[in-house]
Formats: structure tokens, C-alpha cells, sequence
């Protein structure tokens, strides 16, 4: 059994790119069975310095894929490499 691809896209409740990207993220996720985490920035001092100005940022495994706006070749990209190394 393979274990289901993580993403984690790091954003804000009021952020509209934000709502645009994991609405984008939403068929790419069905069709290769990924996950994603989402982490809301204000939650954490840290990660609100960090990413303040570039939410929304989709990374998977600590690799940055996008931030702004949904990068759907670079996204389908990593999760095919992601799926080739699984099988």
C-alpha cells in the first residue's frame, strides 16, 4: 500500500488566492490521491513571518511548488514524480 502524497499550503481564512488555490488544488488531489494540509499563517508568530507576503505558498515535501496563483504544470509535475517513485 502506498501512502497518499502530502501537500501543505500555507494561507490565511481571508485570503482569496488563497480560497482560488485549494479550489484549483481540489481535482489534482482526486486524480493522483493526494492530501493536503492547510495552515493558516496568523496561527503561528513563525510561519507568519516567514510566508506574511506570499501566501498562498503550496509546497510539497519542503519543496515550494507555487505561491500567488495555482501553478497547475508544476503541481502535476511533482505529484507524477511523486506517483513514479511510489510505484
Amino acid at each position: 500500500m502506498t501512502r497518499a502524497v502530502l501537500l501543505t499550503l500555507y494561507g490565511r481564512a481571508w485570503c482569496h488566492l488563497c480560497d482560488d488555490m485549494r479550489a484549483a488544488l481540489e481535482p489534482l488531489l482526486t486524480e493522483f490521491g493526494a492530501q493536503v494540509e492547510v495552515i493558516d499563517v496568523d496561527s503561528d508568530p513563525v510561519l507568519e513571518a516567514r510566508y506574511n507576503d506570499l501566501v498562498p505558498v503550496l509546497v510539497c515535501d519542503g519543496v515550494e511548488l507555487c505561491r500567488y496563483h495555482f501553478d497547475e504544470a508544476q503541481v502535476r509535475s511533482a505529484l507524477a514524480a511523486r506517483a513514479a517513485l511510489s510505484s
